[in-house]
C-alpha cells in the first residue's frame, strides 16, 4: 500500500506539468486575453480610445482558434474602439466581414448577430457623413446609407418582436435619423458639428467606397433644404459631438 502511495505521489508532478503544457497553456492565454480585454475597457473609460484598440489587437492573436465566437466578440469590440479613434474606414470594413462571417453561419448567437448589426449601422451611418463632407456624390454615399436604413429597420423589428420598448423606440430614432442624413442638403451638413467618428485619420473616400472618385463640393444641382435636419440632434449611438 506505502509503495502504491509513493508511485502515485511521484507521479503528481508527471500529472501537473502535463495540464501546464497542455490544456494549462490553453488557460494561461485566455486569462491573458480576459486581463487586456479588461485593461482596453478600463482604457475606453478614460477616452484613450487609442490605448484600448491597441490591446484589443494584442489580445485578438491570443484567443485560441477554437474560440470562434470569443475572437468575434472581440472583434466587435475593437471596432467600436477603432470608430472612436478615427479609424472608421477600417472599423467598417471588418465590420462588414464580421456581419457575413455570422449571417453565414447555420446557427449565429443572436445578441452578437444584433450588436454587430448595430455596429455596421452606426458606422455606415458615420461613413456616409464622411463621405458627404468629402465630397464624394450621391451614387458613392446613397447605396451605404440605405444599407443602414436596411439594418435599423430589421433592429427595430426585432425589438417589436420582442416587446423590448425602450430598444424599439432608440432604433426608431435611428432610422430617422439616418432619413435626415439622406435629405439633409451638403451645406446645412457642412455647418453641424463633425461627430467624432468622423475625424478619421485619412481620407474615407477610396476605402469604405471602393476606388469611386468624389466630386468637387457643390457640385451639381442643389436639393431643396430639409430644414428638419438642420437641427437633426445627435447621430444614432449619441456619442458623435
Amino acid at each position: 500500500m506505502r509503495i502504491m502511495l509513493l508511485l502515485c505521489w511521484g507521479l503528481v508532478p508527471c500529472f501537473l506539468g502535463a495540464y501546464h503544457y497542455g490544456p494549462g497553456q490553453a488557460q494561461l492565454k485566455l486569462d491573458d486575453v480576459d486581463q487586456r480585454i479588461k485593461a482596453a475597457q478600463a482604457a475606453g473609460k478614460q477616452g484613450d480610445w487609442d490605448q484600448a484598440v491597441q490591446l484589443y489587437n494584442d489580445a485578438l492573436p491570443l484567443v485560441p482558434a477554437d474560440r470562434v465566437k470569443e475572437a468575434q466578440k472581440l472583434r466587435l469590440e475593437r471596432n467600436k474602439a477603432m470608430m472612436l479613434n478615427g479609424q472608421l474606414p477600417d472599423a467598417y470594413l471588418d465590420l462588414q466581414a464580421l456581419l457575413d462571417e455570422l449571417q453565414a453561419e447555420p446557427q449565429p448567437d443572436a445578441e452578437l448577430l444584433k450588436e454587430t448589426r448595430s455596429a455596421m449601422a452606426n458606422a455606415e451611418y458615420y461613413v456616409t457623413w464622411t463621405l458627404r463632407l468629402e465630397g464624394v456624390g450621391k451614387e458613392g454615399w446613397e447605396p451605404i446609407i440605405e444599407s443602414a436604413r436596411q439594418n435599423y429597420r430589421m433592429l427595430a423589428e426585432n425589438a417589436a418582436e420582442s416587446g423590448k420598448s425602450d430598444e424599439l423606440k432608440e432604433q426608431q430614432e435611428n432610422l430617422e435619423a439616418v432619413i435626415r442624413l439622406a435629405n439633409l442638403d451638403l451645406t446645412d451638413l457642412q455647418g453641424m458639428p463633425i461627430p467624432r467618428q468622423c475625424k478619421c485619420k485619412g481620407c474615407c473616400n477610396g476605402v469604405c467606397n471602393g476606388n469611386k472618385k468624389s466630386k468637387k463640393k457643390g457640385g451639381g444641382k442643389k436639393k431643396p433644404k430639409d430644414h428638419r435636419g438642420a437641427s437633426s440632434g445627435p447621430p444614432p449611438d449619441k456619442r458623435g459631438s
